[in-house]
């Protein structure tokens, strides 16, 4: 085998891709994946000696070319992520770095959020309108998140039904959606323990644990 340039850049591009699935992190993680895409799209081209019409055939280069967009955005939407950790403090609301990352939902008056026993799977941020906790006389204002204790919890079921008391705006996150970004950036871990003591304590002083 020949080996000049062309031949080492497709061969660093090789070695950056194994390489980045023996990463835990998920920062160098996809940083090797973009730097593999880029070489191994530059080794396409250079093989074919910049025969358009070659290259954008040829099965890795139509791959690394939509795998370069892909790792590229991952990459900053977790570089996002670990700087608006960085940046909260102690007193930062919990919902400053969190909701960012949450999906709107539009409910009528009278709707049931989620129901006693059912799978605790999201949490849930009031925008706008409010929330009846059936059983006890408390409701959840704009402002305010619900629904993460259940989802941490080892039975990981609802232990009220909620009901929308108004026309409500709800961001919601799921679990899935959770346990990923903990993944690219293990220090949520901190401010979801402090969600939930801060949970805690509303409860305690209100006298009805949910």
């Amino acid at each position: 085998m020949h080996f000049d340039i062309t031949t080492a850049i497709g061969m660093l591009g090789g070695v950056f891709y194994l390489a980045s699935h023996y990463m835990k992190d998920m920062v160098p993680l996809r940083v090797l994946a973009l730097a593999s895409s880029a070489l191994l799209l530059l080794f396409s081209v250079l093989h074919t000696h910049f025969d358009v019409a070659e290259f954008i055939l040829l099965p890795e280069f139509i791959l690394n070319a939509i795998l370069l967009p892909i790792n590229a955005k991952r990459l900053v939407e977790i570089l996002r992520l670990t700087k608006q950790i960085e940046q909260a403090t102690v007193e930062s609301p919990v919902t400053e770095w969190l909701l960012p990352h949450m999906h709107l939902r539009k409910h009528k008056a009278g709707e049931v959020l989620f129901r006693k026993g059912d799978v605790a799977d999201k949490i849930v941020y009031v925008a706008s309108g409010t929330l009846k906790l059936q059983g006890i006389d408390h409701v959840i204002g704009p402002g305010e998140l619900i629904g993460e204790i259940g989802l941490f919890s080892a039975e990981k079921v609802r232990t009220m039904t909620v009901l929308c008391e108004t026309d409500c705006e709800l961001y919601q996150m799921t679990d899935e959606q959770i346990y990923r970004l903990y993944y690219q950036n293990p220090k949520l871990g901190f401010f979801f323990m402090r969600l939930i003591v801060e949970r805690l304590l509303r409860d305690v002083k209100r006298g009805a644990i949910k």
